[in-house]
């Protein structure tokens, strides 16, 4: 090694030892006599020092020739700093320098390697080789190493084996767009890259192999947002001879084992809701339960009570829905945060055509929006209704059901993170249980699985099948953190009858599904045991427990928004010589 410590190890118990360190230099500080120098690697920084009269003259020349990023190595006798400096573990001591050698020279970044760094996200992304020295981004990839340890510690512990899947697989037409590969040995063939394991972690199941699980890459070509990236990685995982209680206990396990092992975080255990509980109170399937701030509904589909009809206001009258929320405290709102807060939920991203206010103020006096419609009388029964007492602020939205609770869903995060109740370090778990299995595409004009084909319904939904399929819930369950979906499964179809009867709901005909999982159903007439799984998001677990928004830190290289690694320039042209290999035309420009 050309080191003896890292620049991260040395302490006051090492004082007047040797030692050897190597790293990048972060900065110099020249006072003539006396050259400092912070060296630093992905452990920490070691202050070096060089003092005149102490240090030999072509010591200082080397040190005086080096700038940022320089990879230096340098020898000396450890002593105790004069001024220390308590914000670094290394703060008690610095290395005198006695040998000083510049192992690579380094042109000057173009943004500084520091926490607090002066580089935009393109800039950063261009040089994401630099960009990964800078403390936050190694952090976050530490901690990405420790939840994938962790993961495997727990996962090992309950006797599951990890088995690797292919890479390149069958194209399938349900879910996300695939990303396709050519194949050369098989001219106008293509493979996929998977979207998920799913259909082998079934067939494992088949084999015998009962508790599998995978830390996978998946592949999605879809368009990309915070937590979207085009390739990304889940802890995959399934179970034979399970029930979703079985499921749900184990994979709570690991969630809580993670907090407890990475976070220090005694977690308690994780409440449940339905997907109709969630829809009605939070107008979403992930809800963000750190806060409450529920729906309650003035007229509606969930509750029978109206509140609002033949006052003469239209809006209400005309409305399929009116529903708001209470914000504790808030009757303080001046006339112009309403306004504003008005023009943020008309934006088009949410597409309200107006918000309606009930300022309950601190005397008991209630002020509203609509006074010229509704008396007083009637606003103090909305806010009975509300659960709202003086200091408080109802705010209430209204139009087509769908669209209403969707807008008013975003309007409670929102006002959620203005109030400061979406506190990152705060960690609030949910199991959402009993999705819809189908969703009828209006579009197309047919049904779709809501989770994926493979979903096996309620067993006492089966009859439905036959009579109501937008009544069919599915026997799946996702688990929600601080409002970001992480982790969803189900129980699986093992039964190729019933599997056979999903494709035909979905619109195969007998052709296409033999065609498309001919493999599946086959290995169903071989002995399949009943199976359930789960796969987590492990990106977006990742950054929430790194207390981000974005998972892109918690990568390695990232894509950006459009998909494209600008470190690399990719995805990039290929040769007509490589296209004439595969068997493609020529693409043109």
């Amino acid at each position: 090694m050309l080191r003896t410590h890292t620049c991260g190890e040395l302490r006051l118990t090492d004082h007047n030892t040797t030692a050897t360190l190597c790293g990048w230099v972060q900065t110099i500080r020249d006072k003539g006599g006396v050259l400092w120098i912070d060296l630093r690697d992905r452990y920490g920084i070691t202050q070096l020092l060089l003092e005149d009269g102490q240090t030999a003259p072509e010591l200082f020349t080397t040190a005086r020739s080096l700038g940022r990023e320089f990879v230096v190595k340098a020898t000396g006798t450890v002593i105790e700093r004069k001024s220390k400096n308590p914000n670094i573990p290394t703060g008690d001591v610095e290395l005198k320098v006695t040998s000083l050698e510049v192992l690579n020279p380094a042109k000057l970044p173009p943004f500084l390697i520091e926490d607090e760094t002066d580089g935009g996200d393109d800039l950063r992304m261009k040089y994401r080789y630099l960009d990964l020295r800078r403390n936050p981004v190694r952090k976050s990839l530490e901690l990405r190493h420790r939840m994938a340890q962790q993961t495997r510690v727990y996962m090992d512990g309950q006797d599951f084996i990890e088995v690797e899947t292919p890479v390149l697989i069958k194209s399938t037409p349900e879910g996300a767009r695939d990303f396709v590969v050519p194949s050369r040995m098989n001219p106008g063939e293509f493979y996929a890259l998977p979207q998920s394991p799913q259909t082998f972690k079934q067939l494992l199941m088949v084999s015998g192999f009962d508790r599998y699980y995978q830390i996978v890459k998946c592949f999605r070509d879809e368009d990309l947002r915070a937590d979207r990236q085009p390739e990304f990685t889940q802890i995959d995982c399934e179970m034979s001879f399970v029930e979703q209680e079985d499921i749900l206990n184990m994979f709570e396990g690991l969630v809580r084992h993670l907090f407890k092992a990475v976070k220090g975080i005694d977690m308690a255990t994780v409440p449940r809701m339905t997907y109709a509980d969630a829809m009605k109170f939070y107008g979403s399937d992930k809800p963000d339960t750190r806060f409450g701030m529920e729906f309650v509904e003035l007229k509606g589909t969930f509750d029978t009570v109206d509140m609002t009809s033949g006052k003469g206001f239209g809006v209400f009258d005309s409305a399929e829905l009116v529903v708001g929320i209470n914000a504790t405290g808030c009757a303080y709102y001046t006339r112009k945060q309403l306004d504003e807060l008005t023009d943020w939920i008309k934006r088009p991203q949410i597409g309200a055509k107006g918000l309606i206010y009930v300022r309950y103020n601190e005397d008991g006096t209630l002020k509203s929006s609509v006074d010229k419609f509704y008396s007083e009388t009637e606003l103090k029964a909305w806010a009975a209704h509300f659960g709202a007492k003086p200091g408080d602020l109802m705010l209430i939205l209204s139009g087509d059901c769908a669209k209403a609770r969707k807008q008013l869903s975003e309007l409670r995060l929102e006002m959620g993170s203005r109030l400061g109740l979406r506190d990152p370090n705060v960690f609030s778990t949910l199991w959402v249980l009993d999705f819809p299995l189908l969703e009828f595409g209006e579009e197309e004009n047919r049904w779709f699985a809501m989770h994926h084909p493979f979903t096996s319904p309620k067993p006492e939904d089966i009859p439905l099948l036959d009579t109501d399929l937008g009544a069919v819930r599915a026997n799946a369950y996702d688990l929600v953190i601080n409002g970001t979906e992480v982790g969803g499964g189900s129980i699986r179809i093992f039964n190729r009858d019933l599997q056979a009867r999903m494709f035909s709901i979905l619109g195969f005909s007998d052709e296409e599904a033999k065609a498309q999982f001919g493999f599946l159903m086959d290995a169903f007439e071989f002995g399949a045991p009943p199976h359930g799984g789960i796969a987590f998001g492990f990106d977006r677990l990742c950054s929430l427990f790194g207390g981000a928004d974005s998972i892109r830190d918690f990568i390695a290289f990232p894509k950006n928004n459009s998909g494209r690694d600008v470190m690399i320039d990719s995805p990039s042209a290929i040769s007509q010589a490589q296209l004439n290999e595969l068997k493609i035309a020529t693409i043109a420009k």
